[in-house]
């Protein structure tokens, strides 16, 4: 299965870039109510991911308490406890799976090493599950009865 079928792309989530500061980066994630948000060079290119508790863990080591000081961190100089590795567009299901057992979400480049978008863990169960549904009801032993009672049906009104 081709992983860009769960793809959320760059256009629909928060994102910020590597140069913005600790107070853009605490304004955008309260506005979009994300816990962790992809960190992007100033080409696009995927660099990391912060998240909230990054961000609280910064602002106790660094004795920030107001956001006019926020306004003076640059957001890089926050530690980040966790990495979430990308996968490239043309990864397989198998990679695709590995990343997203440890990782709210998936990050997803191009060619050119380009964010283009997340992949989310709740995406891929919802369509694992979907599978798995299809699959149990084609399967289904009443299901195929009722198909081959609706054959004889047929067959016996010709």
């Amino acid at each position: 299965m081709n992983i860009l079928f769960f793809l959320t792309p760059k256009s629909d989530i928060a994102y910020i870039f590597e140069n913005e500061t600790l107070r853009q980066t605490l304004e955008k994630m309260e506005h979009r109510k994300f816990s962790c948000i992809p960190i992007l060079n100033p080409e696009g290119k995927y660099v990391g991911t912060i998240s909230e508790g990054d961000l609280l863990w910064g602002m106790k080591n660094l004795n920030i308490t107001d956001m006019k000081t926020a306004e003076e961190v640059p957001v890089m100089a926050i530690s980040r406890r966790a990495t979430y590795k990308p996968v490239h567009v043309d990864c397989d299901m198998e990679d695709l799976l590995d990343r997203a057992i440890n990782q709210n979400f998936v990050p997803v480049v191009d060619g050119r090493n380009v964010f283009i978008g997340i992949i989310t863990r709740k995406e891929i169960i919802k369509e694992l599950l979907k599978q798995k549904n299809s699959n149990v009801i084609q399967k289904s032993p009443l299901v195929e009865q009722r198909a081959d009672s609706a054959q004889q049906a047929g067959q016996a009104f010709h």
